[in-house]
């Protein structure tokens, strides 16, 4: 994984609660991995839903109806 330059920034913004990722505030790899996984970031939800790990875009586009 290339070094992040906003590394420590992102971290105190990301609002995943899954702590053992090893993309937790290297946003680029978040969204490529959730992306190859047909879901979104976590960041992208409300905190009740982000709990969840229900990352799906039909969990998101639901949200938004």
């Amino acid at each position: 994984m290339k070094e992040c330059l906003n590394l420590e920034e992102n971290k105190k913004r990301c609002t995943c609660t899954y702590e053992p990722c090893s993309r937790k505030g290297v946003c680029c790899e978040c969204i490529r991995y959730h992306w190859s996984m047909g879901e979104l970031p976590g960041c992208v939800f409300p905190p009740g839903i982000e709990k969840t790990y229900d990352r799906s875009i039909e969990r998101f586009v639901n949200l938004h109806r």
